[in-house]
């Protein structure tokens, strides 16, 4: 069953923490947002995992205008200078180097993914990332005695099990790579790990800021809709402390007027 609350009351429920906090993804575009909300917050260490510590430490200081496909998304400076960076590459890296990144984190929020470039190597790059890498970060989180892990999906990851294999939202999406059936092999591989998870499956990601209600769904329940990235990044920052998150799939979008739109995965 889905319920709605507002941002502000969502808001509430994020409580403060006591801890180190590793955000893989950390400059990608809801990475960047959950590192935002983490650095704001008293008494937690923030490491940003990145490919390119220089490179990061520069785009993270910096506000840029970036183009996703058709849209056009403004990023705004991050005062970086209680954060710190270090290397990392799902992609390359072994899961013994991922492990030494991970080394003292308390908690995890997984936010990599594959970028769609090249027709002809997209299956490989998302299997690369949305599957071998994210699950050499499961192992090496496990490895290093991580408590808590955040794992960013996707709405509709496990569509062919409940008869949305044909629907708009999951052919659309999942003709990029095959990204949705590589993001639930990594799925259940958090499931299976042993490990305090939450997994985060939004609807297409927006850039501007939220308009509506925050929708959450259960597991395998929701088809369409839309949700603003920084909603995501609120979620996932509330469930590394919120027990009700605990080993649950949270289906996320916003309401809106009329009914949420059909999900569009080049919104990703």
């Amino acid at each position: 069953m889905s319920s709605v609350r507002s941002f502000l009351e969502f808001k509430k429920s994020i409580l403060i923490l006591e801890a180190t906090v590793v955000v893989a993804g950390a400059t990608g575009q809801t990475g960047r947002r959950v590192l935002e909300r983490l650095a704001s917050q008293p008494n937690t260490s923030v490491i940003a995992a990145v490919r390119n510590t220089d490179k990061a430490s520069k785009s993270l200081s910096e506000s840029s205008t970036v183009v996703r496909g058709a849209m056009i998304q403004k990023v705004p400076s991050l005062d970086a200078a209680g954060i710190e960076l270090r290397k990392l590459d799902v992609a390359s890296d072994t899961t013994d180097s991922i492990t030494s990144v991970l080394a003292g984190a308390d908690s995890l929020v997984i936010a990599v993914g594959f970028v769609p470039g090249n027709p002809l190597k997209m299956n490989a790059a998302a299997h690369e990332v949305d599957n071998i890498g994210t699950c050499k970060l499961i192992d090496a989180a496990k490895a290093a005695n991580v408590k808590k892990v955040v794992l960013v999906s996707s709405i509709l990851t496990n569509g062919r099990a409940w008869g949305q294999e044909k629907s708009p939202g999951f052919q659309i999406t999942n003709a990029f790579g095959n990204v949705l059936d590589e993001k639930l092999v990594a799925e259940n591989y958090l499931k299976g790990s042993g490990l305090d998870y939450t997994i985060v499956r939004p609807g297409g990601l927006k850039a501007k800021p939220p308009s509506g209600g925050l929708v959450i769904s259960g597991e395998d329940t929701l088809n369409s809709g839309e949700i603003s990235r920084d909603l995501v990044a609120d979620v996932c920052v509330a469930s590394l402390t919120d027990g009700k998150a605990s080993m649950k799939v949270l289906e996320i979008i916003e309401s809106e007027e009329g009914g949420p739109k059909v999900f569009n995965g080049l919104n990703m």
